[in-house]
């Protein structure tokens, strides 16, 4: 099962399948579609798995096994891989809020979102290799872009699994934050950057004209929430 709520401003799907360790198939795919679609507008979108386990442990082998054919492997990487892409091409912040373990197609799932929140006692690792297999879901190519081309490859070449610890030094994880506290500190984060600046910086650091950028800036200093959030700033000051 594929949850969506709404916090405010902000759209959280959580991959509910206890059972699996919130592994992915065939028809949690489609419910994730679906929920991205609902999810369109948000202010900020987050993804997290149930319980303390599982962030995601990667595509449900236990389903995927039945697929034989090069044909119907690659279908299901397409699938997938287009629904990683929807979540790196979503308009407003996203977050990763890694409750679990994040463990191959787990991983990939993570790094299509702009930041990854760690609990403190998880692991992530691209392990893909002990199938004799590779990473299917743009995973590879997007970790690249946040390690570097040699650390992603040693990670995803050997399979190695790593802690939060490590994962944060090596920029694989942008925050770990302490397990006791977890879902409280994660949602306070997605919910700053749900409020308005924070989705006009996400598409001036994707890359826009300057007058587009100037544009952003003036719409938000001519906004009356500006102005509010100014007085009480100069309130203080006094």
């Amino acid at each position: 099962m594929v949850d969506l709520e709404f916090d405010d401003g902000l759209a959280v799907i959580t991959i509910d399948r206890p059972h699996a360790r919130n592994a992915i198939s065939l028809e949690t795919m489609e419910q994730l579609d679906k929920a991205l679609d609902g999810a369109q507008g948000a202010a900020a979108l987050a993804l997290t798995g149930a319980g303390d386990r599982a962030f995601v442990s990667g595509g449900d082998l236990k389903e995927l096994s039945a697929l034989r054919t090069v044909e119907q492997a690659s279908a299901m990487s397409f699938r997938m891989r287009s629904i990683c892409d929807r979540i790196a091409g979503f308009p407003t912040p996203v977050v990763a809020a890694l409750n679990g373990h994040a463990l191959g197609g787990g991983a990939e799932f993570a790094v299509a979102a702009d930041i990854r929140l760690a609990a403190d006692d998880i692991k992530i690792g691209f392990n893909q290799v002990a199938l004799e297999i590779m990473p299917a879901w743009g995973g590879a190519e997007r970790l690249v872009d946040l390690v570097g081309y040699s650390k992603a490859l040693l990670l995803a070449g050997t399979g190695r699994i790593v802690d939060a610890a490590e994962a944060e030094r090596i920029g694989l994880i942008d925050q770990v934050l302490p397990r006791a506290s977890f879902g409280e500190q994660w949602r306070t984060i997605a919910r700053a950057l749900a409020g308005r600046p924070a989705g006009q910086v996400k598409r001036v650091m994707r890359g826009v004209p300057t007058t587009e950028a100037v544009a952003a800036f003036a719409g938000l200093w001519v906004s009356d929430e500006h102005w509010a959030a100014a007085e009480k700033v100069t309130n203080r000051a006094k």
